[in-house]
């Protein structure tokens, strides 16, 4: 028992879970909380209520730990020492204790824990019997787990955890991976290639190998458009490969690595600490032993291989993409258009997004020398259609070249008002067909209801579709003017201007 009520425990519970979940910065309402706590632990700490202010000083030693302000440290500190060594010896029928399966992860549970422990009367029973929460021996063992939070390393005989920071990483590095991000999406990317080049331990370089991993393909998906996110995550792994380019190893075999972008990540981000490396000896997943899975050689492999995909993503994203070898794809051996291929690689479906960007840039290059009109207007359209059709959206190497076709062409709308009395429509209906017959009408006969060839033609018509396809690429340009913009206004070491570039910075179309 304890002599608190449950509902002066209810209000004690809130006060630290309020502390758990909001205690980055320091509060003068949160150091009073926690003074308090220490003190009444400090006052009796082989007593009844034991238990409440050591649980409330596990909710709260985050904020503590994270802070290092000695004013706090000390007297948490030494009333967690206190209630340790009142209670771990005491006798104890109990064959085990909540403490002793009490990973970092379940911390958020703690407030709900200690309500249920706190009133008997309850509908809902604790994880475990409250007389084994309440038992000294428990106790003592979060008092242990505590003062390893605000000390790491400084306590023994308590269950390996990840540090809180590691689970925030693995939380919003999913959330990102998996589409749903929590937390800027750039920088939660590239931080992970910054802590690689700033990691001197060989197993924490080891481990942030396989979190770069596991980000890496997200990364040159298409859905990333600051090219700093991808320079980060290289430049670790070119540290990273200088330490272990040479490794060589014993092992006959080596574990399979999950493909999946957030298990990669997380396995990344347990064995890039000695905490979480604990954490894995300790049974997590079952992943294998630890010595094969970070292998330096095995490592060194994963690295090239990562490595080898963001360079060649990156030159994609934001390097000047080849497409010479689409002549031989779009064009017959006349040096004309193969217009039958192409129209049915403007059909909006699945199958088609792998050719749109590539086709389409194709498209805006031979658009600049072309003189026929109707190849022209061929042209123009592909180059339109093709950013509507594309998966994931036009990257900055495709858009540099692609705006300056489009906005020609929306200025080169003539004075005064179009004649014709309808243009065809450029995205339903039988526009391939109408298409494919305006340029190889020989060919392709008409489709029912088509226009002539002046009004496919039309410089009105075509100046508008283009406005129309700038408008639909405008929040695109205006990301990455934003990020250029960013980029090149980035001052000193820690101005406005270079954080600026450090969460948004990006390349500027060419």
């Amino acid at each position: 028992m304890n002599d608190l009520h449950a509902a002066a425990v209810e209000e004690l519970a809130d006060a630290w879970d309020t502390i758990w979940l909001y205690g980055e910065a320091r509060e003068d309402d949160y150091d009073r909380a926690v003074l308090d706590c220490a003190a009444r632990l400090a006052a009796d700490p082989g007593g009844p209520s034991a238990y409440v202010w050591t649980l409330g000083l596990v909710m709260t030693a985050p904020y503590v730990g994270g802070l290092r302000a000695e004013e706090l440290v000390t007297p948490v500190t030494e009333a967690l020492v206190a209630a340790d060594a009142a209670l771990r010896d005491r006798p104890c029928g109990h064959t085990s204790h909540p403490y002793q399966t009490h990973y970092g992860d379940i911390d958020e549970d703690l407030a709900d824990e200690l309500r249920l422990i706190a009133d008997e009367t309850a509908w809902q029973e604790p994880s475990a019997p409250r007389e084994e929460w309440r038992c000294p021996r428990n106790v003592a063992g979060f008092a242990r787990i505590a003062r390893n939070i605000v000390h790491p390393g400084s306590a023994e005989d308590i269950p390996p955890r990840l540090p809180r920071e590691a689970l925030r990483r693995i939380k919003h590095l999913s959330a990102v991976l998996e589409g749903y991000p929590e937390s800027e999406v750039y920088e939660e990317l590239a931080s992970v290639g910054r802590d690689l080049c700033l990691a001197d331990d060989p197993l924490d370089m080891a481990g942030y190998v396989m979190a770069v991993r596991g980000v890496s393909r997200h990364a040159v998906s298409g859905m990333i458009r600051a090219e700093f996110v991808l320079e980060e995550l290289v430049d670790g792994l070119e540290k990273a490969l200088s330490r272990f380019a040479d490794a060589a190893c014993g092992h006959q075999t080596h574990p399979a690595l999950s493909d999946s972008g957030p298990e990669a990540a997380e396995l990344g981000i347990v064995l890039s600490s000695p905490a979480g490396r604990g954490v894995f000896e300790d049974g997590w997943g079952n992943k294998g032993r630890l010595d094969v899975l970070l292998c330096p050689a095995f490592i060194a492999d994963h690295a090239r291989e990562t490595l080898e995909l963001l360079r060649t993503g990156r030159e994609q994203l934001f390097g000047r993409r080849d497409t010479s070898s689409l002549d031989a794809e779009y064009l017959r051996p006349d040096g004309r258009l193969d217009i039958g291929l192409i129209v049915e690689r403007l059909d909006d479906t699945p199958s088609n997004q792998p050719y749109a960007l590539d086709l389409g840039l194709w498209a805006a290059r031979r658009y600049s020398e072309a003189t026929d009109e109707r190849e022209r207007t061929v042209l123009l359209l592909t180059v339109g259609r093709t950013m509507r059709i594309a998966y994931p959206d036009p990257p900055v190497s495709v858009l540099g070249e692609v705006e300056p076709v489009l906005r020609s062409a929306a200025a080169a709308r003539p004075e005064g008002e179009c004649g014709h009395p309808a243009h065809p429509p450029m995205d339903r209906g039988a526009f391939r067909g109408g298409l494919a017959h305006l340029y190889a009408p020989e060919e392709h006969p008409a489709p029912e209801g088509v226009l002539d060839s002046g009004a496919w033609i039309c410089a009105w018509s075509l100046a508008a579709y283009a406005e129309d396809v700038l408008k639909d690429l405008e929040g695109l340009l205006e990301e990455d003017e934003y990020l250029y913009e960013c980029r090149v206004s980035q001052g000193s070491p820690g101005s406005g201007a270079s954080w600026c570039v450090r969460s948004h910075g990006g390349r500027k179309p060419s």
